[in-house]
């Protein structure tokens, strides 16, 4: 699947997107697959409570599953006015 990074998790992590294999059943799943990667996820997935969440381009929870799913994307909450 791909897995897409925005905002200050890209420039923590240092890449925009990439393909990632997985045997994750859950976004929260693949968050502890990427933290333990190197510290730069680590950093990045510190404190899930300052991230969102979409699964194929809809807002969703990190217990979320992932059967059948192309991409997930990780960014900081938005404010908007």
């Amino acid at each position: 699947m791909d897995v897409l990074y925005f905002a200050w998790v890209r420039e923590r992590i240092g890449v925009p997107k990439e393909r990632v294999e997985t045997g994750a059943a859950t976004v929260a799943d693949l968050v502890e697959e990427l933290r333990a990667r190197e510290p730069r996820y680590a950093a990045a997935f510190a404190d899930l409570s300052a991230l969102r969440v979409a699964v194929d381009q809809e807002l969703a929870d990190f217990d979320a599953g992932l059967a059948g799913v192309r991409e997930v994307a990780f960014f900081p909450p938005m404010t908007g006015g």
